[in-house]
Order: C-alpha cells, then sequence, then structure tokens
C-alpha cells in the first residue's frame, strides 16, 4: 500500500530519514506552501520566498530522482490551510496507507502530526542525536555550551590532534574580539540572482504579503543545493580566513563583514553541518585560514547549534513560554521600523529589514541587549526573532532568544545576563559616531539610553544578581559610585522608559 511521506521546508535534504525509510516505487512525497505555516508568526518576505522557491526546486529533484511528489502551492485553485490538511488530502486522493515525516523542529508541528498517526523518524541530519545529548546532559548541574562542544569535537575528530584539541586549546575565542579599524577591505559577497522559479515566487510573496515588515528585492540568497555551496565556498575562499579576528565587530555601512552567510541553506537542509565543518577544516589544514578563524567557525555550527537544538528539545515545549525575570513591558514599535535616535537600533533594524539577517552580535548585543535591559516581554521578542530572519526556527531560535538574549529561562543557557552599557557597543562598532545621544554621557537628556537602563536592569534585579560571581564587580562599582549620580540615573532611566511607553520618539 501506498505511504506518504512529507517533506517540510527547512528538510530539503536528499538524505532526509523520511525519504530513506521510503520507496519511491511506490511511496508518494507530499511537499505544500500552506497558509498556516506562512504566517503563523508575520515572517520576512524574504525568508518566505527562499523556502518556497527552495521547496519547488526540491520537489522538482526529487521528481528527476524517481520520486512522485504531490505538491500544493500556496496560490493553487484550492490551497492547504495547514499540514494536517495537506496530508489528509492526499491521503485521501491516493488511497495511502500510513504517513511518515522527520521529526519537525518545531513542538507545535510535532503535536499536529501526532494528532493524525504520523509516524516521526529521528532527524539525523543533526550530528549530535535527541539521545546523546540527553545523555551527556544527564546528571549535569549546568549545562553549558563549552563542554558539549568539546564532546562533539572528540566525537568527529574535528580540529583534533589525538585525543587534543588543535593548538592546545579548546577554544580561541579570546583571538576573536577584534573591534573594527579604519581602513579594513570587505570582499564582495556572491549574490545569487534569481530564476524563473524564484522569479515567481518573488511575485508571489509581493502579492499575498505585501503588508508583512520587512523588503523583498533585491532577492539575493541560493534556493537550491548547487547555489548554497557555490556561497559557502565563497566564504571559505574569501573570508573565513579573516572571520575569526572580526566576528564580533558592527559596521553600519557593512551588513555583511566576513560573516559565513550560509545559516539560512543549513537550517533549510540545503547544506550539510558536518560536511561544512570538515570543508572548513581543510582550508586550516591547507594553510589557507588559521585555527582561531576555523575554530571559531565550527564552533558555531558543531558546539552552538548543535548545542541549542539540544537545549530545545530537552527543556519542552513550555520553554518559549518562560519568563524567568517578569518582564512585560510591549515590544517597541522601532523593532518594526518606526522611527528611533537610538542610531544602533536603527541600523540594526533597517539592515534586519532589508536583509532578513543581521549578525550574531547585533542580535544579542543591540536588539536584545535593549529589549532585556528594558525588561521587554520575552515572549514577544522571541516571536519577532522569529518572523524577521531568514535563518530562524523555533529550535535554533528559541533558545538564542529566552536563553541567551533575554535570559527568561532563568540560567539554563547563559550563566548571567548579557547586557552591557553604551560602551560596549561603541568599542565594537562605529554606530556611536552618528547617534543623537552621547555614550560618554552618563545623566541627563543627551546621555546613552544603554548607559542609563544598564544600572537600572542591575538594580531592578538586584536581589537576584547581586551573588552571581561573574556579576559581582558590576554591584561594587554601582556601590563605589557618588550617590547623588546614582540617583540622577535611575531618576533618568525611568523618565527615559515613561517616554519609551507614551510612544515618544526616544
Amino acid at each position: 500500500m501506498v505511504s506518504l511521506v512529507l517533506v517540510l521546508g527547512d528538510q530539503l535534504s536528499e538524505g532526509l530519514s523520511a525519504l530513506k525509510a521510503a520507496d519511491k516505487s511506490s511511496d508518494v512525497v507530499v511537499m505544500a506552501e500552506v497558509r498556516n505555516e506562512a504566517t503563523y508568526v508575520p515572517h520576512h518576505p524574504k525568508k518566505i520566498a527562499l523556502i518556497f522557491a527552495a521547496m519547488r526546486k526540491f520537489a522538482d529533484r526529487l521528481r528527476t530522482l524517481g520520486w512522485t511528489v504531490d505538491y500544493t502551492a500556496y496560490d493553487a485553485t484550492e490551497p492547504a490551510a495547514s499540514i494536517r490538511e495537506a496530508l489528509l488530502r492526499a491521503s485521501q486522493s491516493h488511497g495511502a496507507g500510513k504517513m511518515i515525516a522527520t521529526r519537525p523542529g518545531e513542538f507545535r508541528l510535532i503535536a499536529e502530526l501526532e494528532e493524525i498517526g504520523v509516524r516521526l523518524l529521528e532527524d539525523d541530519r543533526f550530528i549530535a542525536s535527541h539521545a546523546q545529548f540527553e545523555e551527556w546532559a544527564s546528571g549535569r548541574k549546568q549545562l553549558r555550551m563549552e563542554y558539549f562542544y568539546r564532546e562533539m569535537r572528540r566525537k568527529t575528530g574535528l580540529l583534533m590532534d589525538g585525543d587534543k584539541p588543535e593548538g592546545g586549546r579548546w577554544n580561541f575565542d579570546h583571538d576573536n574580539r577584534k573591534p573594527p579599524t579604519k581602513g579594513m577591505e570587505f570582499p564582495e559577497r556572491l549574490r545569487t540572482e534569481p530564476d524563473d522559479v524564484t522569479r515567481a515566487v518573488i511575485d508571489l510573496v509581493a502579492r499575498e504579503f505585501p503588508d508583512n515588515f520587512g523588503t523583498l528585492e533585491p532577492f539575493w540568497f541560493a534556493t537550491d543545493t548547487q547555489g548554497a555551496h557555490a556561497c559557502l565556498s565563497d566564504f571559505l575562499d574569501h573570508c573565513l580566513p579573516i572571520f575569526g579576528d572580526y566576528q564580533d565587530a558592527m559596521l553600519a555601512d557593512q551588513k555583511f563583514l566576513y560573516h559565513g552567510l550560509i545559516s539560512f541553506y543549513l537550517n533549510i537542509g540545503l547544506l550539510d553541518p558536518l560536511d561544512v565543518c570538515r570543508q572548513a577544516e581543510a582550508t586550516y589544514k591547507s594553510g589557507h585560514a588559521p585555527l582561531n578563524a576555523v575554530e571559531g567557525f565550527i564552533r558555531q555550527i558543531l558546539g552552538w547549534r548543535e548545542y541549542v537544538r539540544g537545549i530545545y528539545f530537552h527543556e519542552g515545549p513550555d520553554y518559549t513560554a518562560r519568563n524567568g525575570l517578569g518582564h512585560t513591558r510591549a515590544l517597541p514599535a522601532f523593532f518594526w521600523g518606526a522611527p528611533t535616535r537610538m542610531n544602533c537600533i536603527s541600523k540594526a533594524v533597517a539592515q534586519t529589514r532589508d536583509e532578513a539577517y543581521a549578525h550574531h552580535i547585533q542580535r544579542l548585543m543591540v536588539t536584545g541587549n535593549f529589549a532585556l535591559l528594558a525588561g521587554v516581554d520575552p515572549g514577544e521578542v522571541h516571536e519577532w526573532y522569529l518572523a524577521v530572519y531568514a535563518d530562524a526556527f523555533e529550535w535554533v531560535e528559541a533558545p538564542n532568544t529566552i536563553g541567551m538574549s533575554q535570559f527568561a529561562d532563568g540560567g539554563v543557557v547563559a550563566s548571567k545576563p548579557y547586557v552591557s552599557s553604551g560602551a560596549y557597543i561603541n568599542k565594537m562598532s562605529d554606530y556611536c559616531k552618528g547617534c543623537s545621544y552621547s555614550v560618554a554621557i552618563k545623566t541627563g537628556d543627551k546621555a546613552c539610553p544603554f548607559n542609563l537602563l544598564y544600572w537600572d536592569f542591575l538594580m531592578r534585579h538586584r536581589e537576584k544578581f547581586q551573588g552571581n560571581p561573574r556579576m559581582a564587580q558590576m554591584y561594587r562599582t554601582w556601590e563605589r559610585m557618588d550617590e547623588t549620580r546614582r540617583d540622577a540615573v535611575l531618576h533618568d532611566a525611568g523618565r527615559w522608559l515613561k517616554r519609551l511607553d507614551a510612544g515618544e520618539i526616544v
């Protein structure tokens, strides 16, 4: 009897476990562009276009490999509202006896498929299985990425010298925090011109999602495996040798610097993570890229990417609802493009609007830092990140936001909140030079809001954090301040937040 094989929009891999378990001579692949997946958050138009175009091309690829594919487009005569509806329709149409799928990366989809009896298989495209992560996590009081990463290095043999790390150190992060310098030169990044399939999808997205936050064109993403590998090769050849030194730097007129720009392709299945890591390792062994750059890049995939997936499934379906600091402020309108006098926020949001992309420090130490300092509801922050970035899927986005960025999970991911005053942003970027506020001013109307809100945050949560060894110095610094200045800082922070809540341009 015919079986249905569901392939989701972030599962575009020929080696997908559901495909390996099926028989192409008799089974039917089901793929569908459905309303629920396109609208459960207001996704960036570039993200929708990337996924729909890549899905259509992957379906064509499966057909050339001999599969029968039942594909429903978003603009079909009878579109499907949900994955569930698409599967039930296909089951009736093909007289299918059973349905199989690779386990999705979001609990809501897992529940939807289990309700209709879909058999879910392990997603073995990841380097660590759920069982392996649970074995590592078992009995540990703290689930820190660094120690998980070391286990993954040992497991894969990547950057290992026998049983020891290459270069004698597991982590070269200390060498990878250089601020931008004058005269830096950046390679022109590979951009993929839309073909007829992609152009048709762009037209569809422009018509169906005209009000979503984000600029649809110019559209530059690759939408098939060949294009994704070309982007990877471009990064390895031209950017990786310098990537490590400046991976935390930010520049207003340079959106991409030396970053990989491959997370989109990894997260929808067009690139294999272990293969990417091995190709990066080869650049070190050949002498093309230094160890600090290659280790830093591999750590983002082998360490962080695998770790956050493990955390998401380890912590369970309630993870995205956590609010360990009790933050309730509404997400400010400037996250959706409304005016703000804060240049760093304005630049990061404008880049997000135009590219559906910002690198990890822009996300963590600009938009995320502000949301945490201002006490924004982490659920709203989570939904914003999930919506606006082309590489955002809940399994990877939620631990980065709820855990790393907003400390809403109470310290599962991070050992302390990632908060800073304007000094960090000034050190690592040129944003402060064009700002209406002054990073050098600590109180008053011209003071950088990050300076005010930094201390306001620490005082609001003093009982919770003053005993944290990594934060003790911050509280000692506060105690050494003149009392008049302390009072002025908290007064000005409160006044600034009232203006924010009133909808004024701040």
